[in-house]
């Protein structure tokens, strides 16, 4: 089935990697398709899958934009978590989807990656992360907010325990998951063309009344400026994480 880029305007058909075959934009994944893409068949096994947004703050409104988002996505939360194998090598892996509520990190998403960290520092397996976030979910108020210091704090077992962690971030990693753990990775990996940065193009040049330069905050842009170690086409991601995962074990 064709479907329009939004790049170059061609009508396209996608093979499982989903990116134009007429300009390179990368379309969208969803969690499942991630998962196929770097776990190896039939190993990723799902952790803390139970887990559902509360309403902490009693916002009205907030649990019908939940069970919406929740029939859309086909998701409990934006973000999953679990055990698998990458060539044959154990990880833990996390996926943000920004299909559910824009990848907005609240309690369940925060608690996720919390998660996802210790169980790497538990078994000293590699934590791989993808993140899609448009920054903290406002409608669970200053129980969201914590999620920022919570997944930090997280991060730093790793680093105590010498256990590797890996992000990829993807269109688009912004807010609070960028000024929290998206940062935090011992190596830091992005998709081709991914928006990356705290506050979106648009809210920045409204406050500073300039004109930004072109391709800022693409990764291309950060990749220039050392926010990001290397670009990784999905075609190369899963051998690029195998070699990750071998040549950063865990020091004992």
């Amino acid at each position: 089935m064709a479907e329009q880029c939004p790049s170059c305007h061609g009508d396209v058909s996608f093979d499982p990697l989903k990116v134009c075959p007429l300009c390179g934009h990368y379309f969208p994944l969803t969690t499942a398709e991630r998962i196929a893409l770097v776990a190896d068949e039939g190993s990723f096994v799902e952790m803390a899958g139970e887990l559902r947004s509360g309403n902490p703050i009693r916002l009205e409104g907030y649990e019908e934009k939940l069970r919406e988002n929740q029939k859309k996505s086909s998701l409990p939360d934006a973000a999953t978590i679990g055990r698998c194998t990458i060539g044959g090598r154990k990880a833990v892996l996390g996926i943000m989807s920004f299909a559910f509520m824009g990848g907005s990190m609240g309690s369940v998403v925060g608690e996720k990656i919390t998660q996802a960290i210790l169980e790497g520092a538990l078994s000293g397996d590699p934590v791989i992360l993808f993140t899609a976030s448009g920054g903290a979910r406002m409608q669970e108020g200053i129980f969201s907010l914590m999620q920022m210091a919570k997944t930090a704090s997280a991060a730093a077992l790793l680093e105590e325990t010498h256990t590797p962690l890996f992000l990829v971030l993807t269109n688009p990693t912004t807010g609070g998951v960028t000024a929290s753990f998206a940062m935090l990775g011992d190596v830091i990996l992005a998709e081709p063309g991914a928006i990356i940065g705290f506050a979106g193009p648009r809210v920045i040049e409204g406050t500073i009344g300039e004109r930004l330069p072109k391709g800022f905050q693409r990764s291309e842009f950060q990749l220039e400026r050392g926010f990001v170690d290397a670009i990784v086409e999905r075609a190369e991601l899963k051998g690029t994480l195998r070699f990750l995962i071998d040549t950063h074990g865990r020091r004992r």
